[in-house]
């Protein structure tokens, strides 16, 4: 299939200065009712267009939240998320349309084909007739289930299945991408072929937020990463940058462990 051209769904192009903040986050408080602790607290994070910033942590730390938030999903308890100079937070019906989201879970109906889950979510976008026919054959191509793409998601293997999924998250060709552990749990062909794409994406503009457990993942995919620990950010900068901090790490995982210790976190 041929190159589709990008949506403009928003009336917000991709065409922009490198290095243009799309998202801006402040202070970001989150404070789950009955819980002992904050969940965030005072998370600030700046991404910008074509950049691939990639938020690390421990289980807890509030990567999810972060993301739940950042994408509209989840009310804040108290600071500012901006996106392209709109408050998400206070306006998330002017941005949504901007937005994509690859979550932690499968996303998908099982009892559909993978062109089916994909149709349905592109009418929920807005898309209809030969935009919405080019943009599912396009991002079934894109993750390489063109040739599956009408068998039922529940027969998919894991790797099938998160490839699909990521195919979901693009298909209104969104300007910033969240996406939550995307690769967990899979083949590593099936995970190679998704670090592709998104750096594909990247070279098309796409800002993209990146959860992950993976250090290697993080050190050859991201441009910026964020060490999270007890919803707040405790280390920040490029993976090289990380990786050379003193007192001279090998390297951006064991940087991690020091930061935020070996102890289990179940």
């Amino acid at each position: 299939m041929g190159h589709v051209t990008p949506l403009a769904i928003s009336g917000i192009g991709k065409a922009g200065a490198a290095g243009e903040e799309v998202l801006t986050v402040e202070n970001l408080v989150k404070i789950y009712k009955g819980a002992d602790c904050k969940a965030l607290s005072g998370l600030n994070i700046t991404v910008r267009r074509g950049e691939i910033f990639g938020l690390l942590g421990p289980n807890g730390a509030g990567k999810t939240t972060a993301i739940k938030i950042m994408s509209t999903l989840l009310s804040a308890t108290a600071g500012r998320v901006q996106i392209y100079g709109t408050d998400a937070l206070k306006h998330p019906g002017r941005i949504r349309s901007l937005l994509g989201l690859v979550p932690q879970n499968i996303a998908l109906y099982g009892g559909l084909t993978a062109r089916e889950n994909l149709r349905y979510f592109g009418t929920i976008c807005g898309l209809s007739g030969q935009i919405l026919k080019d943009r599912v054959g396009f991002c079934l191509e894109m993750v390489g289930l063109e040739g599956r793409a009408d068998q039922r998601v529940s027969t998919y293997s894991g790797g099938m299945k998160r490839r699909a999924n990521l195919a979901a998250g693009i298909l209104h060709d969104p300007r910033i991408l969240f996406l939550d552990e995307p690769t967990v749990g899979i083949d590593a062909q099936s995970r190679n072929m998704i670090l592709e794409k998104l750096s594909l994406l990247k070279q098309n503009g796409t800002a993209i937020v990146y959860t992950t457990h993976y250090m290697d993942e993080a050190e050859r995919l991201c441009d910026r990463v964020a060490i999270m620990d007890e919803g707040r950010i405790i280390a920040e900068g490029s993976p090289q940058e990380m990786a050379d901090r003193p007192p001279g790490h090998a390297g951006l995982g064991e940087l991690f462990l020091a930061l935020t210790g070996k102890d289990l976190r179940d």
